[in-house]
């Protein structure tokens, strides 16, 4: 049986107007995470904000690069979950 993947999503930060850039990964593809752990860091202009692993298990994917432009509800990355 396959292991079931989670999506991290940007969620709404409630900035409106405000770019918004991915500026670090702090977990390697193939790492295994632990859901809370703190996976990407995002820069809302002066703001810096930390997205954390929704779930347990290995980051598979991620979905942007540094310094790429983000919007609202795009995957940011995939999460492989163990049953």
């Amino acid at each position: 049986m396959s292991a079931a993947r989670r999506q991290l999503a940007l969620p709404d930060l409630d900035l409106p107007g405000v770019a918004l850039t991915a500026t670090s990964w702090l977990a390697d593809v193939g790492s295994r995470v632990v859901e809370g752990d703190r996976l990407v860091e995002i820069s809302a202009g002066d703001v810096t904000v930390d997205l954390s692993a929704p779930a347990s298990g290995v980051l598979a994917r991620r979905c942007v690069g540094i310094d790429q432009p983000l919007k609202t509800g795009q995957v940011l990355a995939w999460i492989e979950v163990g049953e």
